[in-house]
């Protein structure tokens, strides 16, 4: 018996800015793949006044927000793909 593996390869681009006139970083993560499902997640960190600059950890939040919101967006989007085979609600938990 043989199993047939097919593969894909989707690519997450992630793009981050820092703002420093406002304290704050934004990222989008930009989500391509080989059908039309091209999703952009979106993260914002704020930093406080107290805090020190270390624009590491600013990246680090906004683009944990942001990747956490195009892994929502992808839940939505395959759920609503299933409803739309099926023609029954679906609740998909992340």
């Amino acid at each position: 018996m043989t199993t047939r593996i097919t593969s894909r390869r989707w690519r997450v681009d992630v793009f981050v800015d820092e703002h420093e006139d406002d304290r704050t970083t934004h990222a989008e993560a930009r989500l391509h793949t080989n059908d039309r499902t091209n999703l952009v997640g979106r993260g914002t960190a704020h930093r406080n006044p107290d805090d020190s600059e270390i624009a590491e950890i600013g990246d680090e939040l906004a683009v944990a927000r942001a990747l956490s919101d195009l892994a929502h967006q992808l839940l939505h989007t395959a759920a609503t793909d299933i409803e739309a085979i099926t023609h029954q609600t679906v609740r998909l938990h992340g």
